[in-house]
């Protein structure tokens, strides 16, 4: 009905897959990526051989999987940006379902690999963290319920979408792994206040946020002493903040020069979780200005094209995917420059790590899928034609 009374921008006939998907693709998006990716395996190169002589393997065994796993996620990414916004939604509920049964057997089958949080199965030669496969798919359910309320007669998807977030949290928290519940609770809200949530409840939002951090607080040991870790005026240098803090000084405009970096051998997540420290300390300031601005190109254009798309599940699963990318760099690089406590979150693409780097990929795959152009038109080319 739809195109019966807008139109339609013509399909060029016959045309095959990949040079349509190169056609429609955001390629600033799809560079943005690939140069995050070899900046990761650029920082691998000197952040992981520590460990790697720690545990008495080769040099660069880390980096080899880091490539072996960036491989899948590319290939993934590429394979998932190919599809329709109806295989997409497809692809993500199921991925949801999936994930959140796994995530519901963590605490029987379960490790915590000596972290203090269970949130991976150990399969010998490799392990896998089901919530960073539950995150994109999250968002799609989400967006799905939300897209369905507002259709005539449709059911009430904002309420449901507001329980199966209640319950993601719960078994997240129930870990514990905060730092991942907050990003569900953040890409839910986001979704939410752009399907047209009424003022009054966004503004309760804050004060149920803070209400559930002091009671996290006051019920976790482990939530308790990364709080107070950060509130502390005081950094022990012989802390992962403090390593971190100091490498990041030392790294100055310019960076202490490559290979000459010193907090790789001192931190033990610096490949993964603090990788922006080898970064700053190694190359400077500068490489941490790219990084960002990579970031930032990908989450900016998104949000852009999505401005223009007509399609409400489109525009809302692609808002909260975007978004959910670019705030898990906010934290990751804000735990390291001490702006915000400690969370256990990677950089996106850039940290070392299996689930992380293939989980991004699809989320990744399914964000360039939705901010696809498409043949049904945009908004202003239905604002132009009314108006002739």
């Amino acid at each position: 009905m739809t195109e019966m009374v807008f139109g339609t921008v013509p399909i060029r006939a016959g045309e095959p897959v990949l040079p349509r998907w190169w056609r429609t693709i955001d390629k600033w998006a799809l560079a943005s990526v690939l140069m995050l990716f070899c900046i990761g395996i650029l920082l691998g190169l000197a952040a992981s051989v520590p460990l790697a002589e720690k545990n008495g393997l080769p040099p660069f065994y880390y980096v080899q999987r880091q490539m072996f796993f960036g491989g899948v996620a590319l290939a993934a990414m590429v394979l998932v940006s190919m599809l329709s916004p109806v295989q997409v939604r497809r692809l993500g509920v199921l991925g949801f379902a999936v994930a959140f049964v796994a995530l519901m057997l963590l605490p029987i089958f379960g490790t915590d690999f000596g972290k203090g949080a269970v949130r991976w199965f150990s399969f010998g030669f490799a392990s896998v963290q089901p919530s960073e496969f539950l995150k994109p798919g999250f968002v799609i359910m989400v967006a799905w319920f939300m897209a369905a309320s507002q259709e005539v007669a449709g059911p009430p998807g904002k309420v449901y979408s507001f329980v199966v977030m209640l319950m993601v949290v719960a078994l997240l928290a129930l870990q514990p792994d905060f730092g991942q519940a907050s990003l569900v609770l953040f890409s839910w809200a986001v979704m939410y206040f752009v399907a047209g949530a009424p003022l009054l409840l966004m503004s309760v939002l804050p004060v149920l946020a803070v209400v559930g951090g002091f009671a996290a607080y006051n019920g976790s040991e482990h939530f308790a002493r990364r709080i107070d870790g950060f509130l502390s005026t005081d950094i022990d240098p012989r802390t992962q903040i403090g390593y971190a803090t100091n490498a990041i000084q030392e790294g100055g405009f310019f960076g202490v020069g490559v290979g000459e970096g010193t907090v790789k051998w001192s931190l033990p997540d610096a490949h993964t979780d603090f990788i922006i420290a080898v970064a700053a300390e190694e190359y400077g300031l500068i490489l941490v200005l790219v990084i960002i601005a990579l970031y930032a190109v990908v989450v900016v254009r998104s949000l852009i094209r999505l401005m223009r798309e007509r399609d409400p599940f489109t525009r809302l699963a692609g808002t909260g995917l975007a978004c959910a990318f670019g705030v898990q760099a906010l934290i990751n690089m804000g735990v390291a420059v001490r702006l915000l406590p400690a969370k256990g979150m990677t950089l996106p693409f850039v940290s070392y790590g299996g689930s992380s780097v293939i989980a991004s990929g699809v989320a990744l795959g399914m964000l360039l899928a939705l901010t696809r152009s498409r043949p049904q038109g945009q908004i202003s080319d239905i604002l132009a034609r009314r108006g002739r």
